[in-house]
């Protein structure tokens, strides 16, 4: 089975739990200490590792950057609906997250995108399961 882990730096690993799962994930404790939190995103499939900075570190002889600065990657988590990708947003920022930014819909694709404490970026999206199988200019054909 493929299973993704996404690698984020964090500096106050409590705040970053209360944070990820204020938007609606999981903390799986069996991957979980003082250094790291494995946060689920879905079951057996995919996990945000919140991981201190330093802790971080070890993993490269690279300098981190600030992602609050200098972002380097867009973690984009497609949802089942508008409405949950409207709740995991207002339960970001209530948890100290961001929205820097308006949501962009497209008709058939929706997205917000919200900033963790720490400055990494999430995106949440809901697509149009029609646009999902075949591309968004089957949407697009069925709008005309």
């Amino acid at each position: 089975m493929t299973s993704m882990f996404v690698n984020l730096p964090v500096t106050d690993l409590d705040r970053a739990k209360a944070f990820y799962t204020a938007i609606g994930f999981t903390i799986n404790p069996l991957f979980t200490d003082h250094n790291a939190a494995c946060v689920v995103v879905e079951e057996d499939h995919s996990a945000i590792m919140l991981l201190v900075r330093e802790y971080f570190q070890t993993f490269t002889e690279l300098p981190l950057g600030d992602p609050a600065v200098n972002p380097s990657v867009s973690t984009a988590i497609f949802l089942d609906s508008r409405e949950a990708v409207d709740a995991s947003v207002a339960g970001g920022v209530a948890a100290g997250g961001t929205e820097a930014q308006e949501p962009s819909d497209y008709g058939f694709m929706y997205q917000r995108q919200l900033t963790d404490p720490d400055g990494n970026i999430v995106e949440f999206g809901y697509m149009e399961p029609v646009a999902a199988e075949q591309g968004s200019g089957a949407v697009l054909n069925q709008q005309a």
